[in-house]
């Protein structure tokens, strides 16, 4: 798929539809459930209000990995471990789907021509739990059945020149793939499988009541079996009960300019990078350039602005990058929920949610789109287990400011969190230098009473430790 076919516009629905199934919102989870209808027998339609992909479904870093936006131990603590394992294996197959998705049509002529991979994700830690990295990974290996392994201190800072950067868990499977490209190839997947993709048709109002639910756009109206309600907090007023329940967030993300041979000086690791606490995303695009994504609000904001702050961002984490030059950036909005997973199932017979994916990676746009898609047309009711993450309302203004609070508030507790873990390892470094001083001495004194030579002071590994599985 060349560039120019990318931004390729799709009619606007002029005319009245009786369709299977009507699918709200043109994103990577509406198209998927679009394409997997159709391959199982339904007409499908997918109603975009403006143009595919130009949200967060086309703006992010192409990450995708297993997982979800909480962490393992609260989806245990939510679900209990059977089905904690359950929803797990689910985000592994949503990342299998993807792959398969780009593997099987990256050969010149298809959808997703030339789209190459890169392999790897690094979950680095911004400050000193190696106890806590060995427990994840006991999970995230011998619980959860995921491949990774768990990279020293002196390993991490091998590979990232920093010393922001402590212990890491790093996925050997996970990759990454040009998100932008991506979608677009999903909606060509869609129409070969008989998907009808009508661009710039915003839905005005949805009756679902009865056999055959109605969805009215301002110029037509549509009849189906089945309504998927797939889209953001854009959704508007046929949606605003899903809506409610979703905290607006914007993301801001920034592409730099050839950085050359100080690239590869300080990032040696090809795949993506994220902390813990999520405050950072980055990877090398294109050989020599770093796409970095960092900084949220709930309003929408100046991506120029925040292209200045994340060009800081780089300057303080790897400063031999610095002066760091910015060549384009841009924010994408997505809704989080207040429980932290997405919202998945049917909400009455014939209505389904297909929404609030906001920190829930790429491979999870796929995991539910199968799962409503299969839902729909087999009866498949495996989308049950995200039955106890409810619709719960987001608290509207009031919600949008508590959540930039707390955005900041976990922004500041991130730094002060490193700046002490950095600042207590160099406080180790200089009592054992102090140590060692003193053993020299120690030594030198008992020759001169002994005359023998010196020992050689005792060396001690200060670089932590961490198994791999």
């Amino acid at each position: 798929m060349d560039e120019s076919s990318l931004d390729a516009a799709r009619p606007r629905l002029t005319f009245d539809l009786d369709v299977d199934v009507c699918v709200i919102g043109g994103g990577l989870a509406g198209l998927t459930a679009a394409r997997e209808a159709a391959r199982l027998g339904a007409s499908v339609v997918v109603l975009e209000g403006r143009s595919i992909g130009w949200n967060a479904s086309g703006h992010n870093l192409g990450t995708v990995m297993p997982g979800y936006g909480v962490s393992v131990s609260s989806l245990i603590e939510r679900v209990g471990f059977e089905d904690a394992r359950s929803l797990w294996r689910l985000s592994m197959e949503g990342a299998d789907y993807v792959r398969a998705a780009v593997a099987d049509n990256a050969q010149p002529g298809k959808p997703m021509a030339d789209m190459a991979l890169t392999e790897g994700a690094l979950e680095v830690s911004k400050i000193e739990a190696g106890d806590e990295l060995i427990s994840r990974l006991q999970t995230f290996g011998e619980d959860f059945g995921t491949d990774v392994e768990g990279w020293q201190a002196d390993r991490v800072r091998e590979t990232l020149k920093t010393d922001r950067y402590f212990h890491a868990i790093h996925f050997p499977k996970a990759f990454q793939i040009d998100g932008r490209r991506y979608v677009h190839g999903l909606a060509a997947l869609a129409e070969q499988a008989g998907v009808r993709i009508f661009e710039d048709t915003p839905v005005v109002s949805i009756d679902p009541a009865g056999v055959r639910k109605r969805v009215a756009t301002p110029s037509a109206k549509l009849r189906c079996s089945q309504i998927v309600l797939a889209g953001n907090a854009h959704l508007g007023a046929p949606g605003r009960r899903l809506t409610s329940t979703l905290l607006p967030t914007w993301r801001y993300a920034a592409l730099t300019e050839p950085l050359g041979e100080r690239l590869a000086a300080a990032i040696t690791f090809r795949g993506s990078v994220t902390d813990t606490h999520d405050i950072d995303h980055f990877r090398i695009v294109d050989g020599d350039r770093l796409l970095w994504s960092s900084f949220e609000t709930t309003w929408a904001g100046d991506p120029r602005r925040y292209a200045r702050r994340i060009q800081s961002r780089i300057a303080t984490i790897f400063p031999a990058l610095a002066p760091v030059a910015i060549a384009d950036a841009w924010s994408g909005m997505f809704g989080q929920t207040v429980h932290g997973m997405p919202q998945i199932g049917e909400l009455q017979p014939g209505l389904w949610v297909l929404s609030g994916l906001g920190r829930q990676g790429l491979n999870t746009t796929a995991t539910g789109g199968v799962l409503v898609a299969r839902g729909i047309q087999q009866g498949d009711d495996r989308w049950r287990l995200f039955s106890p993450f409810e619709l719960v309302w987001a608290g509207g203004s009031a919600g949008r400011v508590a959540g930039q609070v707390v955005s900041a508030w976990s922004r500041g507790s991130s730094a002060a969190a490193g700046a002490l873990s950095r600042f207590r390892e160099r406080a180790r470094g200089r009592e054992l230098a102090r140590e060692r001083a003193r053993e020299t001495r120690m030594a030198a004194a008992q020759a001169r009473a002994t005359g023998q030579r010196p020992a050689m002071p005792r060396r001690e590994d200060n670089s932590g430790s961490a198994g791999s599985t």
